[in-house]
């Protein structure tokens, strides 16, 4: 089952953590001193937010999956559907050890489709996403054409 990730870069951890444990209406599932998650059933969301000086708002939006199988179909999908996929096996960020694959929307916003497969001790560093913003051949902008 997929799970939507959003990941928020903040400026207050203390402040976002109070905003958000009041918009959920619980506290978070993960707390560190420069990130907290939410995962939550209701929304299926995992909201993550960190402070390690990055511009703050949004990093990235993404899709969690329960297996490697729902990891690779979304891959297989992505690929499918000529979107530019960057592979990461063991990335190690967020606190998580994790098997994922990038995407970039038209706007540039970064896409993660990934798999946790244990937590780790510190938040790690994911890889630079080098993946290249391409016009896809499902997506024509030129030409007013609609996503088949």
């Amino acid at each position: 089952m997929k799970r939507f990730h959003v990941h928020i870069a903040v400026d207050n951890l203390a402040d976002s953590i109070c905003f958000y444990s009041a918009l959920f209406g619980t506290e978070p599932t993960v707390t560190k001193p420069d990130y907290a998650k939410w995962m939550l059933d209701d929304p299926r969301v995992n909201l993550a937010i960190s402070q390690r000086g990055a511009k703050a708002g949004l990093d990235h939006l993404g899709l969690q999956v329960d297996s490697d199988d729902e990891l690779e179909a979304l891959n297989q999908q992505f690929r499918a559907a000529a979107l530019p996929v960057e592979e990461q096996k063991g990335a190690a960020c967020c606190y998580s050890e994790s098997d994922k694959y990038w995407t970039i929307d038209p706007q540039g916003i970064a896409w993660e489709m990934f798999h946790s497969l244990a937590t780790i001790p510190l938040f790690g560093k994911d890889t630079p996403v080098p993946v290249i913003k391409v016009e896809s051949a499902c997506c024509p902008s030129s030409s007013g054409g609609s996503c088949k």
